[in-house]
């Protein structure tokens, strides 16, 4: 490695070795202010990318951070093994999945050993050592690795128990019926935006359909199901595929003619059901006639290749007044049927569907956009302003708002009608294998609808710390919306076995609310100084909430640690834990942990997505292994990235253009530190004192920014401001080597938590032996932050900016440069404006009138109107470090004359400067009356 070759693959294995061998990550009680950070533990279902990177970042830099402010930091982590991820995962490893077996071999994994990954505990096993030796420590993160832990170890198992104990205690587990989300290789899984437990669906609803029982003839239902029972005094007809091959079922007493698909997703539903071997194709049922039930009026059965078998029964019931869709195809028919008016809505006569298709010009059911508008601006119109009318017989008069669910109701009391479960939008697990819905008679939950831990949780959170505050807004109305969670599952799953049903495990949610608290217990279970087994429902009584004495030393001092560290003080995830992961965290403390415990703080981060704004998943290919990218761009640029590239609380896109750009600026770092170390010693008494406030500055700055976990602030302050002052000092000339010194000491600890590598290289270069890591941070001096001492290169910055921007625009070849600086009337009357609108005694008139007394100023009395009044909406809009700019006392053209040899030597021509107020002026275009304080007038020929 020459002097200036910045090999960040060197110098990362070099630093990571160091602070492993020196454990500067294990957390140690001590006299000082606690800080105990972790992320929320991922999922062991394959190999990480690069968008998990951003979370784990965020907190090892404010972690690192805190523990460079007098904190004595706990940076725990651990592996969400529970559910059917790593099951998953092994199924296809044992049936060869391609793309799985290539995607081991890519990573270097023998025939040997991958057949070892059809165990799904070897699967936990191998990817735990993958995260933490390929991934946290490769990235330089300080996690307690003292404390690994997985949530299917025993000691967890036990622990879980424990919680579920407390809950039942507490009245907080129940037990009802319960239709659930079912894979039929997996058993029970869980649909939500996190997506732990299936590859596709997250944002699926369960949509409940009345599927009403239209009577054959002969007595066979032909069953048809919609979300709006009460428009059936409007159906004229049925819709059935004539492409389709229908099966025939017992259904208790009845028998149901409907879809394959849809007996494969109503057999779970029902309790008796059973197919029977007849099939009937939909072509024989056309022109047939069936009977409505609560009406009774008959109605033909038509041709409808629309009908899908995939949804719902696969038989549809017209509406053709009110349903666009129907009404198109009733068209397209040429049956003479004349649709049924049963809604008045404001704006349309009697045939809304009609009149919604004429206005869009609609004439084919292959106009699916055009379709879909109508019937959604028909639908919304008779939501809130459509009434029943006399065809719905003692419903007439009711607004179709309030009308809810008591057609639905009606029908189902009397036997014509049942309630059909259905998802939004198709939902696969992670097996492979399509989610359907299912009965479940005895499902336990958790009661997280009782309202007296709703009302706690609440209030709790008012007292936290939520980032960002839009969250904190909206966490109350999702602790109110949020309901009781079924909390077991049967099937294929790793987790712990609930207590209080055999062979039913804990579902993954559920198994992670309070798992902060078993880091504390993590440590003394990995170092032998307890067995696991040795977690009593006693112990963690004891440890946790105090109950009880401590059977054995080590539990008092395990108790000592949980008091020393508990509360967590923030909890940092993805924003796909929001309405789930975050609330049941959240309530979970409040019902099981005393006050005292509950948490202090949580960080919602958004995602890292791919071209087309996609989140990147494992599932889903990811993006660049993280293997990879750490070794094309560096460890340090990634975290530079994911610190600067966005707001945390923005989605970012994957750019790798963007991340080089970040690598070669840390290269260009490490090259300006070794210019500046040749640099001989020279004093300039203006660009010193100027160093020295601008360094203060972006102190107090970045600490202000890190405080408040604005981490994109900071980073832009360090990396870009600093580097940028520093660059400007030495293009100036400046030289002074106790100041240079002082200012990259200073630097590089403020780069540290962000790029920790670099800035361990930087702090050996300068010939310290300790590590930066554990250096303080640096503290800001309020008084060597001057105004006075920054305005000049403020103004000198100004004008090599302007003129740089002209040339630019202009593509002008200068011969001479005029600056112009600002005549003293005008300085005057900024300082008055500004100390008026400060105290609230602006007053124009008295300004002008003050101004205009100065005998040169008598016949330029309308300048100076126009002048003041502009000033005063430009004052408004200034910060405080602006005004203070403003009332600093500068002699513009005499710090400018100062500067001149620099400003011939950046634009390779003659600079003249003219001071407003002198009467010889080289001005052919009057341009010096442009010129205001610090922003002087230009021109140039």
């Amino acid at each position: 490695m020459t002097s200036q070759t910045y090999d960040y693959i060197k110098i990362e294995k070099k630093w990571q070795k160091k602070w492993y061998k020196e454990k500067i990550y294990e957390a140690k009680k001590q006299d000082k202010k606690k800080f105990f950070i972790h992320f929320a533990y991922p999922g062991v279902s394959g190999y990480l990318h690069v968008g998990h990177m951003r979370g784990f970042t965020y907190c090892d830099i404010i972690s690192r951070y805190k523990l460079m402010t007098d904190h004595e930091v706990l940076f725990p982590a651990g592996f969400h093994a529970s559910g059917i991820p790593s099951f998953g995962f092994a199924k296809k490893v044992e049936r060869k999945d391609p793309d799985i077996i290539k995607m081991l071999k890519e990573y270097g994994l023998k025939d040997d050993f991958i057949k070892k990954l059809k165990d799904p505990t070897k699967v936990v096993e191998y990817f735990g050592n993958v995260y933490v030796k390929d991934y946290w420590k490769k990235f330089g993160f300080l996690i307690d690795y003292s404390r690994i832990m997985s949530t299917i170890s025993e000691g967890y198992k036990n622990f879980i128990k424990w919680q579920f104990h407390k809950l039942n205690e507490k009245h907080l587990l129940i037990k009802k019926p319960h239709f659930a989300p079912y894979c039929s290789n997996c058993g029970p899984v869980a649909v939500d935006k996190s997506e732990t437990d299936i590859l596709k669906g997250g944002n699926a609803e369960i949509l409940e359909f009345t599927t009403i029982k239209f009577k054959l003839i002969d007595g066979t239902i032909l069953p048809a199901a919609t979300l709006r029972p009460e428009t059936i005094f409007g159906v004229t007809n049925m819709w059935v595929n004539p492409n389709v091959e229908y099966v025939k079922a017992k259904i208790n007493d009845e028998i149901w003619i409907l879809s394959k698909q849809a007996y494969e997703k109503i057999i779970f539903q029902v309790d008796s059901i059973k197919l029977l071997k007849e099939k009937i194709k939909g072509q024989d049922l056309i022109g047939k006639k069936c009977i409505i039930p609560l009406i009774n009026r008959e109605i033909k059965i038509l041709s409808g290749p629309f009908a899908d078998p995939n949804v719902a029964s696969g038989i549809v019931m017209s509406v053709p007044a009110h349903a666009p869709y129907d009404w198109i195809a009733l068209v397209e028919s040429g049956e003479d049927i004349d649709p049924i008016t049963i809604i008045d809505v404001k704006g349309y006569g009697t045939n809304p569907a009609k009149e919604a298709c004429d206005a869009l010009n609609i004439k084919s059911q292959t106009e699916t956009e055009k379709l879909d508008q109508a019937t959604e601006e028909i639908y919304k119109k008779e939501f809130h302003t459509g009434y029943l009318n006399e065809n719905t017989g003692k419903y007439a008069g009711i607004k179709v708002s309030d009308i809810k669910d008591e057609v639905k109701n009606e029908l189902i009391e009397n036997n014509q009608a049942i309630i059909m479960r259905e998802f939004s939008e198709e939902v696969i697990c992670r097996c492979g294998r399509k989610v359907i819905i299912k009965q479940i008679p005895d499902q336990w939950f958790i009661k997280y609808s009782d309202g007296n831990l709703t009302n706690k949780s609440k209030k709790h959170v008012s007292n936290m710390n939520i980032s960002p505050e839009d969250y904190k807004n909206e966490l109350p109305g999702i602790l109110e919306w949020f309901d009781d969670r079924a909390c077991i599952r049967k099937g294929s799953w790793l987790g712990t076995e609930f207590p209080f049903k055999k062979d039913w495990i804990i579902e993954p949610i559920s198994d992670s609310t309070l798992y902060p608290a078993y880091y504390i217990v993590s440590k003394y279970i990995n170092e032998g100084k307890i067995k696991p087994d040795e977690l009593t429902v006693e112990f963690f009584d004891y440890v946790f909430i105090g109950k009880g004495k401590a059977k054995k030393p080590i539990w008092s001092i395990i108790k000592n640690d949980f008091d020393y560290w508990y509360p967590v003080d923030l909890n940092l995830g993805g924003k796909e834990h929001k309405t789930v992961h975050f609330p049941v965290f959240l309530m979970n403390h409040v019902a099981i942990m005393p006050e005292e415990k509950r948490p202090k703080g949580i960080f919602v981060h958004w995602w890292v997505t791919q071209k087309g704004k996609e989140k990147i998943s494992k599932s889903k290919g990811g993006a660049e292994h993280i293997n990879e990218a750490a070794i094309k761009y560096g460890v340090d640029a990634m975290r530079l990235y994911y610190s600067h590239i966005g707001s945390p609380f923005v989605d970012i896109e994957w750019d790798v253009e963007a991340v080089t750009k970040y690598k070669n600026r840390l290269a260009n770092i490490y090259k300006l530190v070794y210019q500046i170390k040749e640099l001989k010693d020279k004093s300039n008494n203006n660009l010193d004192n100027w160093l020295i406030s601008i360094m203060h500055r972006s102190i107090k700055k970045t600490k202000d920014a890190l405080e408040n976990y604005d981490l994109r602030i900071a980073t832009n302050e360090i990396f870009f401001e600093c580097q940028k002052n520093i660059q400007w000092y030495l293009n100036r000339g400046g030289g002074n080597k106790k100041i240079l010194n002082n200012f990259l000491k200073n630097w590089i600890i403020l780069m540290t938590p962000i790029a920790p590598h670099l800035s361990e290289e930087l702090w050996m270069l300068k010939g310290m032996k300790n590590l930066v890591s554990l250096e303080n941070y640096p503290s800001f001096n309020q008084e060597f932050i001057s105004e006075k001492d920054e305005v000049g290169e403020y103004l000198l910055q100004k004008v090599t900016s302007d003129i740089s921007e002209i040339l630019k625009v202009t593509k002008i070849q200068p011969k001479k440069i005029f600056i112009y600086t600002s005549p003293e009337w005008k300085i005057n009357i900024m300082k008055k404006t500004i100390d008026q609108i400060d105290k609230n005694t602006f007053n124009i008139g008295m300004i002008i009138k003050d101004t205009i007394t100065d005998p040169k100023l008598k016949n330029n009395a309308k300048e100076v109107s126009q002048y003041v009044g502009k000033l005063q909406g430009e004052i408004k809009k200034l910060n405080e470090n602006d005004k203070k700019r403003y009332l600093t006392d500068i002699k513009e053209f005499t710090y400018l004359e100062q500067a001149k040899d620099y400003l011939n030597n950046i634009f390779k021509c003659e600079i003249m400067i003219y001071s407003s107020d002198s009467d010889n002026i080289y001005d052919p275009l009057n341009k010096n009356r442009f010129a205001a304080p610090l922003r002087p007038a230009i021109y140039i020929e």
